[in-house]
């Protein structure tokens, strides 16, 4: 009796590793629309929805494998939970570092929400970002400062305005207009007039 049990446990367990195994290995290829975008592969690799839009018009969905690697991640699924934090979507279109210039997505990817509690997406935009030059932590540092050096930010970013240093306005006081003076002509001082007695004549 007791041989009986060993060979049925052991049995179990192959079953449950068969399971398991079997399970765990996801291919891009079998996942639909919902899945699709932000999972990853049983080899690691990034999996992509496409679209493509049939002879009758109606469009339709395809999840494939691409060639971008997941670090340290195998087999995964993105929650809901984390596509809601961090500001996706299911129905996103391939990989592409375009959201990353959108301030508003920015703001959710560096929330504490997102970026402590899903790492698969953290993981796939600090590679998006490196690629075009920019580290993540720092985009996160910059959205953490006030309204107003976030705005700044965008504005750089956006290329509409050059850097350069700020110089100190002056300003002068511009001298007040010179009123016409008028002048009078002041009558001039009358004088005495004086009198000489001049004696009489004679008449003879």
């Amino acid at each position: 009796m007791a041989p009986s049990l060993n060979i049925l446990s052991v049995m179990a367990i192959a079953l449950a590793i068969c399971v398991q195994g079997t399970l765990g290995e996801i291919a891009c290829e079998h996942l639909d629309q919902d899945t699709c975008a932000y999972a990853i592969s049983s080899a690691g690799k990034r999996c992509v929805l496409e679209k493509r839009v049939k002879r009758t018009g109606e469009e339709a969905y395809t999840c494939r494998t691409s060639e971008i690697e997941a670090d340290r991640l195998r087999n995964w699924i993105e929650t809901d939970e984390c596509i809601k934090a961090c500001g996706l979507d299911r129905k996103s279109l391939g990989i592409s570092t375009d959201s990353l210039l959108e301030s508003s997505f920015a703001q959710q990817l560096c929330s504490p929400q997102c970026y402590d509690s899903c790492p698969n997406v953290v993981d796939l935009y600090f590679n998006l970002a490196a690629a075009e030059g920019v580290f993540l932590p720092k985009l996160c540092e910059a959205q953490e400062g006030s309204a107003r050096r976030g705005l700044m930010a965008d504005i750089k970013s956006s290329g509409f305005v050059a850097p350069g240093q700020l110089h100190p306005v002056k300003y002068t006081v511009a001298p007040a207009p010179i009123k016409p003076v008028k002048y009078t002509v002041a009558p001039a001082p009358v004088e005495p007039l004086k009198y000489t007695v001049v004696p009489a004549m004679s008449p003879y």
